[in-house]
């Protein structure tokens, strides 16, 4: 899996505030009635630099100790830099790493955890690491909140024909194989989702959405031209179409027209 989290600590610096906008306040609100008494041991899988942790921490209860699962152990150092997050009553969370591949994860992993949190990352599984994960989850038998997993749908403002095309390429890029692995994709959820009620959960969803415009010219840049670049990639035919796109969608972006939804699926599962 680790090729496939390869993300930059920039990319994660950008979309940390929208990330932060675009999570289900809502289903975040229902884990303090279903943790018990504390103190709770959250971990975090596919943690990065610790945005998830950042966010949800001063919304639970404590104490808390987050526990942070990612194969990249400098994007986790980068999480224990700094003041540490603070729980809902003011008071500084413990915080601990776990180096390794999360296709590797077993319930032993999750021993002694209150929470489980993940954020932008079933689409980048594969089926088999997804049952891997939810029978890990079942196992330790707490509530599981997964944040920011992609649907595939784009809405871009002013609409334009060629949308359709390029959403279509990229959505296919994130179900290409790398490696032997065939990823999920905008599949990802959906299939989690389902995996946790074949096991008897509760399981609440939110439709979450990036909103960018004017106001997140640099993200709405640079998440324009990772998509379109997805695209291109997944379907070279693309590539002369693509240079006419583009260079009208720059123009928009240049004099503040341009603006982009782009729609995630929020998770909450725990016991019945």
């Amino acid at each position: 899996m680790s090729g496939l989290l390869e993300v930059s600590v920039d990319w994660l610096a950008l979309r940390e505030a929208e990330d932060a906008r675009a999570r289900s306040a809502t289903l975040a609100s229902a884990l303090p009635g279903l943790l018990g008494a504390g103190p709770f041991t959250v971990h975090d899988l596919g943690s990065g630099t610790g945005s998830m942790m950042r966010w949800l921490a001063p919304r639970l209860p404590g104490p808390q100790t987050w526990v942070l699962h990612d194969w990249n152990a400098s994007l986790t150092a980068r999480a224990s830099e700094g003041r540490p997050p603070r729980d809902r009553a003011g008071r500084p969370v413990g915080i601990r790493s776990r180096i390794g591949e999360l296709d590797r994860l077993d319930a032993s992993a999750l021993r002694g955890a209150s929470l489980v949190t993940a954020s932008a990352l079933l689409d980048v599984l594969t089926a088999a690491e997804a049952h891997a994960i939810v029978e890990a989850c079942v196992a330790a038998a707490v509530p599981v909140l997964l944040s920011l997993s992609v649907t595939g749908d784009v809405a871009l403002t002013p609409w334009d024909p060629r949308d359709i095309r390029f959403a279509r390429a990229f959505n296919a890029h994130q179900r290409r194989e790398v490696a032997g692995r065939r990823l999920l994709g905008r599949y990802g959820a959906t299939l989690v989702g389902g995996l946790f009620r074949l096991a008897g959960w509760n399981v609440r969803k939110a439709i979450t959405t990036w909103q960018l415009d004017a106001g997140d010219r640099l993200l709405l840049a640079e998440w324009f031209d990772g998509w379109t670049a997805a695209a291109v990639e997944q379907e070279p035919g693309l590539l002369r179409e693509s240079r006419g796109y583009r260079e009208l969608r720059w123009a928009q972006q240049a004099r503040g027209e341009l603006s982009a939804t782009v729609y995630h699926l929020d998770l909450l599962a725990w016991p019945r």
